[in-house]
């Protein structure tokens, strides 16, 4: 199957049965599957009149306590960033999947890009952190929408699935594990009698507790600076104690949310970093590259955000460069130089979208760095 439809079909999987979007290419695939499997197991499919209102819809839905999605790319990524940080803000569980293409504007719809990957961290105002994954095929399509449910549903916010045309449309073989072995998460539900319940106080590790409507307990569900009790409060005490709580709760977890794929790290003079289909082509060019006796290494990032800086930190001092593959203007590549700190030189492959990377052309990166002086 292609990566949308494994995205279905994994969504299912992880207790999914609402979802709400918009047809757009090329994440359309992804909505069309939803509302011919949604109907079959007792679920809701509705098309909603734009991504404003998809966004709106599934939150609520959340709410409601179903888990909920929709999925988009990048002008509907962009109509649904104001409702993210609702999201955010009320801390409601649910996944947007983007399967992004070339932009600005309506810019390549059937052709490939990474070009939102600034807009997913930083797209809705304030200050937040976000959760976005990254997959490189339709197997990690399937195994990264589950996860996106399960740390959604743990860490009490929408998590980004952040894919791209080719994963999106590409054919390949994906299994799909029994039932019994997939691991699904659901939110954690009050142990407290309803008269003592506050739906927005944390317990020890920032996570509070979610209250659906209709369970009897006394919600107030609000986009405001709040306090505990959802109720808006309006000073910068309030909002020092809110915003403090949303960010650290994703920060002092990082290395339980991180997670990366590492080649030949142990002994590599040059390190490439990449994401998505790039990471394919990145690979390639390293197997080659070792191949011609230069020793290079991957990180591939399956975890996008929170960006693995302590990760880059580690490795960056005893590399002569770093490189970052990527189908943008260099979106990524700021975030590794600025991991990196200077302790290598950081450089960047890349294409302004269109078309994937070709291996060779990552390859030559590598070996112009494996020959430079430092």
């Amino acid at each position: 199957m292609n990566g949308d439809e494994a995205c279905c079909e994994a969504a299912l999987a992880a207790g999914c049965r609402f979802f709400a979007g918009y047809p757009i290419t090329p994440a359309t695939e992804v909505a069309e599957s939803m509302s011919r499997r949604l109907p079959e197991i007792g679920g809701i499919y509705i098309q909603m009149e734009d991504e404003i209102a998809s966004m709106a819809a599934i939150l609520g839905a959340s709410w409601g306590g179903v888990k909920s999605m929709t999925s988009t790319s990048g002008p509907g990524f962009s109509l649904m960033m104001e409702n993210i940080g609702l999201g955010i803000c009320t801390e409601t569980p649910c996944v947007v999947c983007n399967v992004q293409r070339a932009g600005p504007s309506t810019g390549l719809p059937t052709l490939v890009a990474q070009g939102d990957m600034m807009q997913a961290r930083w797209g809705s105002h304030g200050h937040y952190e976000i959760i976005a994954l990254s997959p490189s095929s339709p197997q990690e399509m399937f195994d990264f929408t589950i996860r996106a449910f399960n740390l959604s549903e743990y860490y009490r916010l929408p998590v980004i699935l952040l894919a791209d045309e080719t994963i999106g449309h590409m054919n390949e073989r994906v299994v799909i594990p029994q039932e019994e072995d997939i691991e699904i998460v659901n939110r954690r539900k009050p142990t407290v009698s309803r008269e003592d319940y506050l739906p927005y106080e944390a317990d020890a590790d920032g996570i509070a507790p979610m209250a659906n409507c209709g369970d009897g307990y006394r919600i107030h569900v609000t986009g405001l600076t709040h306090d505990d009790r959802g109720y808006p409060a309006m000073d910068a005490k309030a909002q020092e104690k809110m915003i403090s709580r949303l960010v650290d709760k994703i920060r002092k977890n990082r290395d339980k949310i991180i997670r990366t794929q590492n080649l030949y790290l142990d002994d590599a003079e040059v390190v490439v970093v990449s994401y998505g289909i790039s990471a394919r082509s990145a690979m390639q060019a390293v197997r080659d590259a070792r191949n011609e006796g230069i020793k290079a290494g991957l990180i591939k990032l399956d975890t996008v955000w929170p960006f693995p800086e302590e990760l880059i930190r580690s490795v960056a001092p005893r590399t002569r460069a770093m490189i970052m593959a990527e189908i943008n203007g260099g979106q990524m590549a700021l975030e590794l130089e600025r991991s990196a700190g200077g302790a290598c030189p950081v450089s960047l492959v890349s294409n302004l979208g269109g078309k994937i990377l070709h291996p060779g052309l990552i390859l030559n990166a590598v070996a112009k760095a494996a020959t430079e002086k430092p």
